[in-house]
């Protein structure tokens, strides 16, 4: 696959650097860090083209959506966790505890901003450029296609941006022209609807995806799917500064209905996105494979590459099952654990579960040894894919984050027909079932019967989306959208903990699974069923590293979930491992998170914080 590396030529903004200096009062005098100045880097459509790769940056790496956007922000919920104790950096902020001295909180704040103003020079360079409207065919069509990713890019940032922390600064023009840098926060509907027009306009500017060289590059299809999901989120329900109370806007119907007509607009062109008729192939082939993916079903991507924390990402090393670097496939954390009631979330016949989770860990002899209920890890992203595989102790595999595939197109296109028409229309069960379909491949019959309900037909969707889209950094957004999230981490009361107790409990679920690795090879059999009973007698032979190597073993399964001893700590404390889970989750607090101490005292007191915090 080629691979973008994408570097900075324009440099670190003025912006960027005051937020970094901690309220600096002279920060005017500061110079952007530059190796090219503005004309030089506007100067002709090559160099255009390096300045608007640059402001792709932000995107990867440790800071972006290769480490704290897409494994560190998106967790816990009902569909994964981060393992192990209470710390002030990824585990605070799985359990809500969300101090303002938490690392983690301003590394990716200062990136997004770092994003948004090299996409703000972008934009405002490029039509000024003499080639943008006098050039040749070629030079006018570039530079478009330019300022359409560039129009994107901005788009992107911000939607982070209010996604995370709500209303927040928003410039819209570069630094140097701002006689402040320490902007107010600006209302996030005023931001949704700016981004959504500039969306409309870049839609227009950028190509199909068969257009133009296969490349990681913003093509209409992602600048349409974006601005679909931006639509939805713009119509959900939001954390408000004003009331303190999750809230949604009188008018959430409009945005519903651009999503619904940018995803149809995507449907109808077959050609250039549809599902592949495999999920385990989209992830194993092509994601993990680092292939290319004909179907076109991944729309919207972060490349990733060149082994570093700045260019490349750990999926497949912090998600992923745990590896032992010394086994051929090398070092993988397996830091991100399903919750147990996802694993029952999928029928058995759904190809998607053994996609989405692994059961396994691998030794150093290079064998796959079975984990417990409560340690099983992700799987879409996984280092015993990689093809080639890279052994040793290296952290990042050049897997590109996917940020949005063609099922999602189809779910949005029925969530929204369903609002919009009050129940859902045929082509929204249509989509629905397309996605049910592919994940059923072999066993289509058993999807079930759709409801045409439309509270019976919301409640698939959210479902859907929890089957389809696990670990893609989609669950925690989606559920604070619909104002679900806090229906499901409530302390005590809580929808996942009652979920979980039952589980614990249930007859249907086996006490103990039996697993051995294939004679003769490093897989892994299981006896039984997950689904019924554990048996009446363990499987002979038993396991004996000398005389029966290839013997049966015993797993803790719903007894590993129901032991007492199962605890998580949580600070002063260690809880049940069914109760840490979200442990300090506040309703109308925590749907959004803070702004880093370091920042507000950036800002002198012009910064004003999230609610409760």
């Amino acid at each position: 696959m080629k691979k973008l590396f994408f570097k900075i030529i324009v440099g670190a903004s003025a912006l960027s650097i005051i937020l970094s200096l901690n309220g600096c009062k002279k920060y005017l005098d500061i110079q952007p860090v530059s190796q090219y100045s503005v004309q030089q880097a506007f100067g002709d459509v090559a160099n255009a083209t390096t300045s608007v790769l640059g402001a792709y940056d932000e995107l990867q790496g440790q800071n972006g959506y290769g480490l704290y956007l897409g494994l560190y922000f998106p967790f816990d919920t009902d569909e994964a966790i981060q393992s192990g104790g209470l710390d002030n950096e990824r585990r605070g902020i799985a359990r809500y505890q969300l101090l303002l001295s938490n690392g983690a909180l301003r590394a990716p704040f200062l990136a997004l901003y770092r994003g948004l103003e090299k996409a703000n020079l972008c934009i405002e360079q490029i039509p000024l450029m003499d080639a943008y409207s006098t050039g040749s065919e070629a030079d006018q069509r570039d530079l478009k296609r330019l300022y359409g990713e560039a129009l994107t890019l901005r788009a992107q940032y911000l939607f982070d941006l209010v996604k995370i922390w709500g209303d927040v600064p928003a410039p819209f023009t570069p630094a140097y022209k701002q006689a402040d840098l320490y902007l107010p926060t600006l209302n996030r509907d005023t931001i949704y609807d700016h981004i959504l027009n500039d969306l409309a306009i870049a839609k227009d500017l950028v190509p199909w995806r068969t257009e133009v060289p296969r490349n990681e590059r913003i093509t209409k299809g992602a600048v349409k799917a974006l601005r679909a999901r931006i639509a939805l989120f713009c119509g959900g329900y939001s954390l408000r500064n004003e009331s303190k109370k999750m809230e949604r806007r009188s008018d959430y119907l409009t945005y519903h209905k651009i999503a619904r007509d940018e995803c149809a607009d995507i449907m109808a062109r077959r050609d250039q996105h549809t599902l592949d008729p495999s999920f385990e192939e989209l992830w194993k082939t092509y994601v993990s494979g680092l292939k290319p993916d004909p179907y076109g079903e991944v729309i919207f991507e972060v490349a990733a590459g060149g082994g570093n924390s700045n260019s490349d990402g750990r999926q497949g090393v912090n998600d992923g099952p745990s590896t032992n670097a010394q086994s051929r496939v090398g070092q993988g954390l397996g830091a991100i654990q399903i919750v147990p009631s996802y694993f029952y979330a999928f029928d058995s016949v759904d190809t998607r579960r053994d996609v989405s989770i692994t059961n396994y860990q691998i030794n150093a002899d290079s064998r796959k040894q079975a984990r417990v209920f409560t340690q099983l890890t992700t799987g879409k992203y996984r280092r015993d894919w990689r093809n080639p595989l890279l052994p040793g102790t290296g952290l990042a595999l050049s897997y590109n984050c996917v940020l949005i595939r063609f099922s999602d197109i189809l779910l949005m296109f029925a969530e929204a027909e369903n609002e919009i028409n009050n129940g859902p229309s045929s082509a929204a069960i249509a989509a629905m079932e397309e996605v049910r379909k592919r994940a059923y491949k072999g066993n289509e019959s058993k999807i079930g019967v759709t409801t045409g309900s439309k509270t019976g037909f919301f409640d698939a969707i959210v479902n859907e989306r929890y089957l389809e889209f696990g670990n893609e950094h989609l669950r925690k957004y989606d559920l604070v959208r619909w104002n679900l999230l806090g229906t499901l981490l409530a302390p005590t009361t809580g929808t996942l903990r009652t979920k979980l107790r039952a589980l614990s409990l249930d007859p249907n679920v086996p006490q103990y699974m039996y697993w051995r690795n294939t004679p003769g090879s490093d897989e892994i059999e299981w006896f039984g069923s997950f689904y019924k009973p554990s048996p009446a007698t363990a499987p002979l032979p038993a396991f004996n590293a000398t005389s029966a190597p290839y013997g049966w073993r015993q797993l803790n399964w719903r007894e590993d979930l129901s032991r007492t001893t199962n605890v998580l700590n949580v600070g002063a404390t260690n809880v049940h491992y069914m109760d840490a889970i979200g442990y300090f989750f506040t309703p109308n607090k925590s749907e959004l998170y803070p702004f880093d101490q370091a920042t507000l005292d950036s800002y002198q007191g012009k910064l004003k914080q999230n609610p409760n915090y």
